[in-house]
């Protein structure tokens, strides 16, 4: 089994067909693309290829070390993950090819007016360790 990172994008990603940004969606339209996902995943619980969904809030700061004292924050100007990820699903499969059937099967969730979003998923394989070198 390997693990994946299903990564959904705001921005940075090529358009969706369905391109409405969900803050135009109704709240049924919203409604019924958090049951999709909610479903998606419990689905995945059934076959033990489920690990771990999140929706993540457009609240976001970077900030880093500064040496001594109170670390700098700033809201920009930088591209912020608030600006570009919406949120992850990660799955452990068999397969890579599997993992793209879940990330095509997600991209199908629905968006505005009930039809699916159609949304590109950047799929990443988890870093598995260091290769061994041999000389």
């Amino acid at each position: 089994m390997a693990k994946y990172l299903l990564l959904k994008h705001y921005r940075g990603a090529p358009a969706s067909v369905n391109d409405v940004p969900m803050d135009r969606w109704t709240p049924e339209e919203v409604t019924a693309h958090v049951q999709y996902m909610a479903d998606f995943g419990k689905r995945l619980e059934e076959t033990g290829e489920f690990v771990e969904h999140q929706a993540l809030s457009p609240l976001g700061t970077f900030v880093r070390s500064d040496g001594e004292g109170r670390p700098p924050v700033t809201d920009g100007p930088f591209a912020e993950t608030k600006d570009l990820i919406a949120g992850w699903t990660i799955i452990d499969v068999e397969t890579y090819e599997r993992a793209l059937e879940l990330a095509a099967e997600l991209s199908a969730a629905p968006g505005a007016g009930g039809k699916p979003i159609r949304e590109w998923l950047e799929v990443r394989p988890f870093f598995t360790g260091l290769p061994t070198v041999t000389e």
